[in-house]
């Protein structure tokens, strides 16, 4: 296993594969595991990066409270730590609002970014879809896939999952915080996807769509917030394609280089 120095955390890391890099961003109380289907599809034609943020998978939790901010921050320190300038990055859930944040105020960094499951603000996040209004009122929560990976990976041992958790839906019901109008500022290709029984109402990725200049919006029928799961085949298929495009055109409105 393989563990990068950010700041003051070990987070692990894996990189795969060879071509156009391109990162990947897990959803909140998520591993690497969640997303290892489009890893796999991904790998064949790109140079694949991830990392665990800190309380997930194989990273060791941090003191304090989540923030997106520190996501973005950790996630440009992991580009600087792998040597990255930039990457096409796919976020999921968490990883898609820090793909957006990324997008918007470091354009540089993103050469295209699909966000799947983001949303702006707290608004556009429902709990009462798919049961999970009980786990936001602190009831019993189910067994479930993400809580057996946790349970497994994590150096800070199964019973330290109810404290990601509350941490987690104190984010969830306080942010982030994206003004619509600021999505005219994103200039790289966009691919925005969530499921049609998402807790991310369908309403809510039109807008982020339409918010964004030449974005274009995939809503994959009969998934919910765990699409990239539910329909893993489809949702990789989906983003290699985006991905491979929108590497086609920012080769081809890159500036030329100079004559030497």
């Amino acid at each position: 296993m393989t563990y990068l120095r950010i700041g003051e955390v070990e987070l692990y890391s894996e990189i795969a594969g060879d071509g156009e890099p391109v990162l990947l961003l897990h959803g909140g109380f998520c591993s690497l595991e969640s997303m290892r289907a489009q890893a796999d599809s991904l790998v064949h034609d790109h140079r694949v990066h991830a990392f665990e943020r800190p309380g997930h998978g194989r990273s060791a939790d941090i003191v304090g409270e989540y923030g997106y901010e520190r996501g973005v921050a950790d996630t440009l320190a992991y580009l600087d730590a792998v040597g990255l300038e930039s990457a096409h990055v796919v976020g999921y859930s968490d990883g898609a609002i820090i793909g957006l944040l990324l997008a918007l105020d470091h354009p540089e960094r993103v050469r295209s970014l699909t966000a799947i499951s983001a949303n702006l603000d707290p608004s556009g996040f429902d709990p009462s879809v798919a049961g999970l209004d009980d786990l936001v009122g602190e009831a019993e929560e189910k067994p479930d896939v993400e809580r057996m990976h946790y349970e497994r990976l994590s150096p800070d041992g199964p019973e330290h999952a109810d404290v990601v958790l509350a941490k987690l839906f104190r984010l969830w019901t306080n942010e982030p915080h994206i003004d619509p109008a600021d999505l005219a500022r994103i200039d790289v290709p966009v691919l925005v996807m969530s499921g049609d029984r998402d807790t991310i109402r369908p309403g809510h990725s039109l807008r982020i769509a339409a918010g964004i200049p030449g974005a274009q919006l995939c809503v994959v029928p009969g998934t919910s917030h765990h699409l990239v799961a539910e329909r893993p085949e489809l949702i990789s298929m989906l983003i290699g394609d985006f991905v491979r495009a929108a590497a086609v055109a920012v080769r081809q409105t890159a500036p030329a280089a100079a004559p030497s």
